[in-house]
């Protein structure tokens, strides 16, 4: 890692390891490949008439091309890209390359990406694994935290102590108390957190799903985009848009998750407080120092 560019994927990855399933570059690929490939499979379950003989038995196949993804199929997507100069177009050639392998029949290829603009990719791809990330590796650990400043709450409810008005001694608290008002402002904070929709645009090039309409007039389209957002992946559909989705709700997301991160930095400045107080003291954990000047100072 002595060659990353920044601390994130540098010496900190192994917080954040985690993450990279949901937010790297070849999560973003897999996500793309994902929506494209059930987009193809919700066309053919329609059916659009050049689809209405697809085999229904290769969907699994299909979705093994994103459930199996390598990083060598990564390359690849990226290998294309170097020549159409197109991240999105690239990861539709990706899948028609393989959908010959395969063994699908060459006159459904086209149906990939039909009628759709990387915007409907992307602003399906970036919610997704947002709503995932944060689901599966976010709110875990955050309601760890909250289990575990509870559980000290209440083991610690009837411990004194002096508190501090101005950074001066003032009247007395308790320890229990103390911490119990990170854990209720959190809670507070995850109720807003967990109400924000993930919101995702999908309307062809300027959101009206112009060329679906043009093509087959004959199906809702609307409705297929609706059933296809929040029915197949879990999301709710932005309408009416521009070509790109509002980020509005993104907007919200992050702000919500700023929040939380303010509490739990007051969390650590207040611990820190304490232990320049010696109300806490800190285990000493052999070969790890607190300070390059004071090597025998804890960490």
């Amino acid at each position: 890692m002595l060659t990353s560019i920044s601390p994130v994927d540098g010496r900190y990855y192994r917080q954040v390891s985690e993450l990279s399933s949901y937010y790297s570059e070849f999560a973003l690929i897999r996500y793309r490949t994902r929506i494209e490939i059930e987009y193809f499979i919700a066309l053919c379950e329609l059916p659009l008439p050049q689809l209405e003989g697809f085999p229904h038995n290769l969907y699994e196949p299909m979705r093994e091309i994103y459930t199996n993804m390598t990083e060598d199929d990564a390359s690849r997507v990226k290998d294309i890209e170097k020549i159409t100069n197109h991240d999105v177009k690239a990861v539709e050639y990706f899948i028609k390359e393989k959908f010959d392998q395969i063994g699908i029949n060459p006159k459904y290829k086209e149906f990939v990406h039909f009628g759709l603009t990387s915007q409907d990719i992307n602003n399906t791809s970036v919610p997704l694994s947002l709503l995932e990330g944060i689901q599966d590796v976010y709110l875990p650990q955050l309601y760890e935290i909250i289990n575990t400043l509870s559980n000290m709450a209440d083991e610690w409810k009837d411990v004194p102590m002096l508190a501090r008005t101005h950074g001066q001694p003032a009247s007395p608290t308790r320890l229990g108390k103390e911490i119990e008002v990170f854990v209720v402002r959190i809670q507070e904070q995850l109720k807003g957190l967990n109400s924000i929709p993930y919101a995702a645009k999908f309307g062809g090039a300027t959101g009206n799903m112009n060329a679906h309409n043009v093509a087959y007039p004959e199906f809702d389209w609307n409705d297929f985009a609706n059933s296809f957002v929040e029915e197949t992946l879990g999301l709710k559909r932005s309408y009416p848009t521009t070509q790109i989705e509002h980020y509005d709700y993104i907007a919200a997301l992050f702000d919500a998750i700023k929040r939380i991160n303010n509490i739990l930095i007051d969390l650590a400045r207040d611990i820190w407080m304490y232990i320049s107080m010696e109300y806490f003291k800190q285990k000493i954990k052999a070969g790890e120092v607190g300070s390059s000047a004071m090597p025998h100072t804890p960490a």
